[in-house]
């Protein structure tokens, strides 16, 4: 090899070894910045530790127990209240507007449009086996009716009041 081809791979050495050196202390800053910044707290994170910490259960004894029972029951009632379906209103009317209107005025999955003809067969079931099937579910050879319209957080009387409104309805 000649000089100056010595004099360079030495002076490029030089700056590889000079620029490895330079990321690995701008790495160590980072790291030494980064661990001085305290972290922020994420909320998500926070409400399920929150959540796991949250007694299962209370102890209520005596008079003051008994109070305290009661406003536990009555605040368990105000959030129920508050996820319940359409407000908890028992106008059957209104449910089905907003719920089984989607299935039973275009037959879909097989749902009886409102129609006595193909409701006849339902009544002469009974009311108390239609109630049941609205609530719970069912599937038949003429079709599926999910549990609840497909909304969990109607109450039972409100499934009771709507499949009530759609017979008392029927064309």
């Amino acid at each position: 090899m000649r000089n100056h081809d010595l004099v360079f791979l030495k002076q490029f050495s030089m700056i590889i070894a000079f620029l490895a050196a330079l990321t690995i202390v701008l790495i160590l800053a980072g790291m030494y910045i980064n661990a001085q910044q305290e972290a922020e707290p994420n909320p998500v994170a926070e409400a399920a530790t929150q959540d796991r910490l949250r007694p299962v259960g209370g102890v209520y004894a005596g008079a003051t127990g008994a109070a305290a029972a009661a406003a536990a029951k009555a605040a368990a009632a105000a959030a129920a209240v508050g996820q319940v379906a359409y407000e908890g209103t028992l106008d059957g009317s209104v449910i089905y507007a907003a719920l089984c209107g989607a299935c039973h005025t275009s037959g879909a999955g097989g749902a009886p449009k409102m129609e006595r003809a193909a409701w006849t067969a339902r009544i002469a079931q009974g009311a108390e086996l239609m109630h049941k099937h609205a609530i719970e579910g069912f599937q038949g050879n003429a079709g599926i009716m999910p549990a609840k319209g497909g909304n969990p957080a109607l109450t039972d009387e409100q499934v009771i009041a709507s499949v009530d409104w759609m017979v008392d309805n029927l064309k």
